[in-house]
């Protein structure tokens, strides 16, 4: 097997081939990567959107032959917007896909996507192609993760951490991320002012030795979406994060940065 798909809503991304290691990131519904090594029922992969790489259990994994591997890197993929969905399977039973899931080899006009042979219809809501305002669809889609609980390498609305939260808010309007901060900060234009910033715009912060340990997403003026504890809103200026609840700075800033056009 060289080739696997995720056909769970979530499949937990391991640093070392165990259960009991670090869960550094997480494949969601529809996601495909690259299989590189075998080891003790782990299989170490590669993701294909992002490049990000760990171990994941061998069982949790829908193989993909090299066709069917092609095929959807070909095919047009449609990203599932509802927080959490039901995909009917058959007459009863259904696989649960959260908010970011890919839907692969996308028929735009039927609703429908497919893993290999296997037909699935979507009623829920997606996009397909960058939305109109895409600024406003995304804190839109933000605002839906309110409280949503901080976890290192979640990537879903059931446990997120902060680069995960960026990087699905962004793969919902087209524009892929890096999985990491320290990557992520690479991107886009740096603004010089905080003044400048629009909503959708990402604010980085450092630590004391200058490493880049997180980020989050321009809400309005001052404002800022960002996953820390958990999802929440604080307020933000030149010097960093300013907590609303603790009335401290917890985040030091370093830069800001414009993807969007």
């Amino acid at each position: 097997m060289n080739y696997g798909i995720s056909g769970l809503s979530i499949i937990p991304v391991r640093k070392e081939p165990s259960e009991k290691s670090e869960m550094i990131s997480q494949i969601l519904f529809g996601e495909h990567f690259y299989v590189h090594e075998h080891f003790m029922g782990w299989c170490r992969v590669v993701m294909v959107y992002d490049g990000y790489e760990g171990w994941v259990d061998y069982k949790m994994i829908t193989p993909l032959n090299e066709r069917s591997f092609v095929k959807i890197e070909k095919s047009p993929v449609a990203v599932c917007t509802d927080i959490f969905n039901l995909i009917p399977i058959d007459e009863e039973q259904h696989a649960m896909i959260v908010a970011g899931s890919s839907l692969p080899c996308w028929r735009p006009y039927k609703h429908e996507f497919s893993i290999d042979r296997d037909v699935y219809k979507m009623t829920g809501k997606f996009t397909y192609h960058e939305p109109p305002e895409a600024r406003k669809f995304m804190i839109r889609q933000a605002l839906m993760y309110f409280n949503a609980p901080y976890l290192w390498g979640g990537r879903s609305p059931f446990g997120i951490d902060c680069s995960g939260f960026s990087q699905i808010i962004y793969k919902m309007i087209g524009i892929k991320l890096p999985r990491d901060a320290k990557d992520q900060v690479h991107q886009g234009v740096a603004l010089s002012f905080v003044e400048e910033a629009q909503p959708g715009d990402l604010a980085f912060f450092d630590n004391d030795e200058g490493n880049i340990v997180h980020v989050g997403i321009i809400w309005e003026k001052n404002k800022i979406i960002h996953a820390s504890g958990k999802v929440r809103i604080d307020n933000v200026d030149q010097f960093g994060i300013f907590n609303i609840d603790t009335k401290r700075y917890t985040h030091k800033m370093r830069v800001m940065k414009r993807i969007l056009p």
